[in-house]
């Protein structure tokens, strides 16, 4: 009946009859609490598992441990980290000690939320009392301090818990390894590899990439290209992921040639290639001109079975407008909405900069409205070039009325955009208002670029020259 009234949901109907069995004086077993307690914790009901947990002190019924440590955890999942620590604290008191799961638990809890004071705390009086950490424990805190960046104080948990001969896991030594590689430490990294081994663990696919990505996003190719062939002779065979951290860094370091060869000759031989692969090599080609090739690989990429997204046709857009070939980006663009392709804020600010660009600001206001009405929000990137093709075409009023839409949807101006709006207002002699412009951008503790803070200056002084003379 009970099982039937919490799958139901029916925590009314329980309730009373909870309230009824207690009038009637009848205290339910142990195992009738524990069904309870592990329903309303799934159910995240945790005022009723507070109230439960009363009544078995009352009737002297000490919950089994993992009925406390569910709640522990439901606490953590609600952010209520105090209240689980008060509890971890009290559990003693009633006569259930704690066992690792429940400081593992709260550690983990801690960690997502940043404490990490608290978090090393919990960790030391685990050892206090005893508590071997298995890897749950070690890993709960060592991946929270490396996602923080805090990488050191994770390498040393790591040794203490080698020291202690506990059990790390290769997951846990693969984050210390990032940790390293993102702080730019990669001896430390390598070290770590070495002491890896030694201990047991072998270094897997992610390891390898871990460190190929650290290669590629410093330039270091040839050490890349080298990882790679060691990972190949080693029988791990890399995957699409670690082919297109080395396309795009031999495309970065404008190595195109190679990153063709590559694309060509190895991964799509070998169906290593998807929509990222193709994106990343039509983007090392736009960069360097070379359009033409860039919309043949865009051409075969549905004979692979890759269709272009909405990145594909903004970077082959932007490519063939830097290659000056505006009518064939506009017809990719139109392209886009018969492929039913929708462009993102991206590609809409690519056509709107280029119409404004060309003077054709009524279209560009079409295709900036139209991206409103498909719900994708303008940044301020996006206002910028329609904010400044109305300040070039002596449209300051509707300018104006433009930057008051964009404070009113929270889109907060940067320097780029402040320089050119209080620019195109001392081009038309407003000088009142590039003031008041100016001390909006003060206000948000934003700089004025100082050649543009010398003009306001300069127009301001033969403003008061010009009053003072009509006088």
């Amino acid at each position: 009946m009970i099982c039937l009234l919490l799958k139901c949901q029916r925590f009314d109907l329980l309730s009373v009859i909870l309230r009824k069995l207690h009038d009637d004086g009848f205290t339910p077993h142990r195992s009738i609490y524990r069904i309870l307690i592990s329903g309303y914790c799934k159910d995240m009901n945790l005022q009723l598992v507070e109230r439960l947990l009363v009544d078995m002190d009352k009737n002297g019924c000490v919950p089994y441990i993992w009925a406390y440590n569910m709640y522990l955890n439901s606490l953590c999942k609600e952010r209520r980290l105090d209240d689980a620590m008060n509890m971890l604290e009290s559990m003693d008191k009633i006569g259930r000690d704690p066992d690792v799961v429940s400081y593992t638990t709260i550690i983990n809890g801690l960690c997502t939320s940043k404490r990490f004071a608290s978090a090393m705390e919990i960790w030391d009086e685990m050892w206090k009392r005893g508590f071997r950490p298995d890897v749950m424990a070690s890993g709960s805190l060592i991946f929270g301090l490396c996602r923080c960046g805090k990488v050191d104080v994770a390498y040393e948990i790591m040794m203490e818990v080698i020291k202690n001969k506990c059990e790390l896991s290769v997951s846990i030594y693969n984050a210390v390894i990032n940790g390293f590689c993102k702080a730019g430490r990669v001896d430390k990294a390598k070290a770590i590899m070495s002491l890896m081994r030694r201990n047991g663990y072998k270094p897997d696919l992610i390891t390898c990439n871990i460190l190929l990505k650290y290669w590629c996003n410093t330039g270091m190719v040839d050490e890349a290209e080298k990882l790679i062939r060691n990972m190949e002779n080693a029988g791990f065979n890399p995957d699409i992921y670690s082919y297109n951290l080395l396309l795009k860094g031999l495309c970065e370091t404008k190595h195109i040639e190679k990153a063709y060869k590559l694309f060509v000759n190895k991964m799509e031989i070998e169906g290593l290639c998807d929509i990222i692969s193709c994106n990343i090599l039509i983007n090392g080609l736009c960069r360097i001109r070379r359009t033409t090739i860039a919309y043949k690989l865009f051409k075969g990429m549905s004979l692979k079975g890759i269709e272009p997204d909405t990145v594909t046709y903004g970077t082959l857009i932007n490519g063939f407008l830097m290659d000056k070939n505006a009518k064939f980006a506009e017809e990719l663009f139109d392209q886009m909405f018969v492929t039913g392709v929708v462009p993102n804020a991206n590609v809409y600010t690519i056509m709107v900069h280029h119409l404004c660009k060309t003077g054709r600001i009524a279209l560009a206001f079409s295709h900036f409205h139209d991206m409103i009405n498909r719900g994708i929000s303008p940044d301020v990137v996006s206002y910028g070039p329609l904010v400044n093709g109305l300040l070039r075409a002596h449209r300051v009023n509707e300018a104006m009325v433009l930057y008051e839409d964009m404070l009113n949807r929270g889109v907060i101006p940067d320097e780029v955009t402040y320089k050119m709006i209080i620019g195109g207002l001392l081009m038309d002699d407003k000088v009142e208002l590039a003031h008041m412009i100016w001390n909006d951008m003060m206000e948000k503790g934003i700089t004025l670029h100082r050649a543009v803070s010398e003009r306001l200056i300069k127009a301001t002084m033969l403003k008061d020259l010009s009053i003072n003379e009509c006088r």
